[in-house]
């Protein structure tokens, strides 16, 4: 089936490219950076990626991969050679439109000259085998892994900013989004979860294909596979497919309840932020230790089974919602830099707080006062959550001073205004890129109010504005102050 698709879309999509003497074109490398000053050389320039088709063998004995990527793009610009981003990987032979293409590795980057010019504006097919030992990045004092983690019976992908070219050779930005197939085969008796809809799985001569589609475009570093032996529940809710995996060495009492209660939530998030923007949705929770994050991976977050506590806890929904809220915000609107972190960060932080106070545990206003009663140099406030010119954009600041700043816009502009202007940033941005300036502009146009001296006060000012939604001092004890938020890498933990 893969190469029945690959073989149509080529037929639909490539012309020829045109050789520069013939045509007299002038043609010139692509950027080896998308541009985004944070992560200079992430995802590169010259093209955009339609689809990618992923098929890859894994032997988790030996953590190795066979890989075979076809990736359907379109030149932005008359490409001489272009760059893929591919982490440590051995590549076997690259194919441009069906011809022989040269390629040569520097650092991260994997060069690659077809043997035509890219003429811009036209399609054109890669075709890279690859294969060796997927990078693991590791912090052996935490301990902390990311990228390509192998578990004890398999593995799994979760990274931000990058991840995606940990296993297969992609453009690695947001900016850069497209539909995925992916085929994984494993050992027999493994499954090998991903994103979007399960099409089916077959076995042979001890090895099983899992075969898996998205039809949504996603941001790379969303996409992921997870193989194991997993708890799986699989149905149908509101028309879309629900697979949620839970490590099948987990006890049932642990994760089960919280991310049983997907599909309510979700439910719940769409009256805030309208229909939920994708084909597919479900959980994935893993036991492996250096696993110390949880990740937005697109229409299936994945979620470490050290942050849950046994039995039913309103702190492991508010992860859970956390997660889902995402899927919102981060992966079908995705940041045009990375700069703009905290319309993903702070945004999910803020549904958080509305879910906790829709399931009767502490209210938005309680959660705001939690945070503004900390002092000023505090994490949660300093360095503040948009700074342009900061080197880092993940700070702690962009969760919950990201979300103060909605619950003040939301007193600022009032309800009304501030819900329409969440309904037009998800629908108007749906499965696209935007930025800060683009979120402010929209807050005034619907509320009709010049914002820029509120915005900067609350997301780059290096003091506390006033507090909007102080409680009454009579009610400042039921605030749970001994409540503290403990960063795990790029998500948080809320403990009591």
């Amino acid at each position: 089936m893969r190469h029945m698709v690959v073989a149509a879309l080529a037929l639909v999509l490539i012309t020829p490219a045109t050789p520069a003497a013939a045509a007299g074109v002038r043609f010139q490398p692509g950027a080896a950076g998308i541009g985004d000053p944070q992560y200079p050389t992430d995802g590169n320039g010259g093209y955009d990626v339609r689809h990618y088709d992923l098929a890859v063998r894994y032997r988790p004995a030996m953590h190795h991969l066979d890989g075979h990527a076809t990736i359907i793009a379109t030149a932005t610009q008359n490409l001489s050679r272009f760059n893929l981003d591919l982490m440590d990987l051995t590549v076997e032979a690259v194919t441009v439109n069906g011809q022989r293409a040269t390629w040569s590795r520097d650092a991260d980057e994997l060069v690659i000259t077809p043997a035509r010019g890219l003429n811009t504006g036209r399609p054109f097919v890669v075709d890279v085998r690859y294969q060796g030992v997927p990078r693991t990045f590791s912090v052996p004092e935490i301990p902390l892994e990311s990228l390509f983690m192998p578990t004890d019976d398999g593995a799994i992908v979760a990274g931000e900013p990058q991840s995606g070219a940990s296993w297969y050779p992609v453009n690695e930005h947001p900016q850069d989004k497209a539909t995925y197939t992916v085929a994984v085969t494993v050992p027999e008796g493994l499954t090998a979860l991903s994103n979007g809809v399960l099409l089916g799985s077959s076995t042979r001569d001890a090895w099983t294909t899992w075969r898996w589609a998205t039809t949504s475009p996603m941001a790379s570093y969303v996409s992921t596979v997870a193989i194991g032996r997993w708890r799986i529940d699989q149905h149908q809710h509101d028309g879309r497919q629900t697979i949620i995996a839970v490590d099948e060495t987990l006890p049932p009492g642990l994760a089960d309840d919280a991310v049983s209660r997907t599909d309510e939530i979700t439910d719940y998030l769409e009256t805030l932020f309208g229909p939920y923007p994708f084909e597919a949705n479900g959980a994935i929770v893993e036991q492996h230790e250096p696993l110390l994050f949880a990740l937005e991976t697109q229409t299936r977050p994945i979620y470490p089974a050290s942050f849950f506590a046994d039995g039913p806890n309103p702190f492991d929904d508010m992860l859970v919602a956390h997660e889902l809220a995402h899927q919102w915000f981060g992966d079908s609107v995705s940041v045009q830099l990375w700069r703009d972190l905290w319309l993903n960060e702070g945004f999910a932080t803020y549904a958080e707080w509305m879910w906790t106070e829709h399931d009767g545990a502490m209210t938005v206003r309680e959660w705001f006062n939690l945070f503004y009663d900390t002092p000023v140099d505090d994490a949660f406030w300093t360095p503040p959550p948009y700074d342009p010119a900061a080197p880092n954009p993940f700070v702690i600041s962009v969760y919950h001073r990201g979300a103060m700043t909605l619950h003040a816009l939301r007193l600022r502009i009032g309800e009304t205004a501030f819900w329409r202007t969440m309904h037009a940033w998800t629908a108007g941005h749906r499965h696209g890129n935007a930025s800060t300036a683009d979120f402010i502009a929209l807050a005034e146009h619907e509320s009709g109010q010049p914002l820029g001296a509120f915005f900067t006060a609350w997301l780059s000012g290096p003091t506390k504005p006033p507090n909007p939604d102080p409680l009454p001092p009579g009610l400042r004890g039921t605030t749970p102050a001994a409540c503290a938020v403990v960063p795990h890498a790029q998500l948080h933990r809320v403990t009591c």
